[in-house]
């Protein structure tokens, strides 16, 4: 296996393993930093504490589990040295069909952007946990070292959060009057 042989002090081991995790820690972090460039410092950060604590890893099968509590601790700890940091927004291509308004599209998923950025780093690891990355709910808990309640409730008051925040940003579009204004 291989995260025994990393183990062991195999670093081709330890390379396979944060080979295969790399992309999906990097887009979590991401999510989280919302910037680019401190989210490759986060998962630099996080295979290094991985590399560094492979010894005390007493579940190998939850290397994954274990690699990602790590990333999200380097990202909660850059947001804590950083209170204050310019954010950029990275908008990827969007692939969908033609027939859907792209317009519309792009609009919803800023809406979703800003609302997600208006959660605390902490909300918002669990929520990409959970939805973007697609782990199962007790899953997402065990990697972010909480409680299954706790990340039920969490999940719940975030969610709560963002649809208030999308609502109310939604109502604040501007909307076209009569002599093609802007309201």
């Amino acid at each position: 296996m291989l995260v025994e042989q990393a183990r062991q002090g195999d670093h081709d081991a330890f390379a396979v393993l944060a080979g295969a995790a790399i992309a999906r820690l990097d887009a979590a972090a991401r999510l989280i930093l919302r910037d680019p460039e401190l989210a490759r410092d986060a998962v630099q950060d996080g295979l290094i504490r991985a590399w560094r604590d492979l010894r005390s890893l007493r579940d190998p099968d939850r290397f994954d589990a274990w690699v990602y509590r790590l990333t999200v601790n380097a990202c909660l700890d850059i947001t804590r040295r950083r209170r204050r940091r310019a954010i950029e927004v990275e908008i990827t291509p969007v692939v969908a069909a033609y027939s859907a308004d792209i317009a519309s599209l792009i609009a919803d998923r800023d809406l979703l952007d800003q609302a997600l950025k208006r959660l605390d780093p902490e909300r918002r690891a669990l929520v990409v946990a959970h939805y973007y990355l697609g782990m199962p709910l007790p899953e997402a808990a065990a990697a972010l070292g909480i409680l299954l309640g706790t990340a039920k409730s969490r999940l719940h008051r975030s969610l709560s959060a963002m649809r208030i925040a999308m609502a109310i940003d939604d109502t604040t579009v501007t909307t076209p009057v009569s002599g093609g204004q802007f309201a």
